[in-house]
């Protein structure tokens, strides 16, 4: 999931910092469960603890977005796994 902010998306900057998304989470304060109501397939976990920084160019297919409360959620576990709590 992309987790910078719209100005950093819509600049000339190469890269985004992104949020993996894996099948299985152990309901962290650093995880936020999404699923089909997001435009998954299936339930999965954002994992904030692994962010990563990647090239905009490898970002192809766009699958689905987080709901309002999935957005407080993800703010949270953004918060907690930058320990700016």
């Amino acid at each position: 999931m992309v987790v910078s902010r719209q100005a950093l998306i819509d600049s000339r900057f190469a890269t985004v910092v992104c949020a993996p998304v894996y099948t299985k989470g152990e309901g962290l304060s650093t995880q936020v469960h999404v699923g089909t109501d997001e435009g998954l397939k299936h339930p999965s976990w954002i994992t904030c603890d692994n962010l990563v920084s990647l090239p905009k160019s490898r970002l192809t297919d766009y699958v689905g977005a987080l709901s309002r409360p999935s957005i407080t959620e993800m703010n949270r576990a953004l918060r907690a796994a930058l320990d700016l709590l």
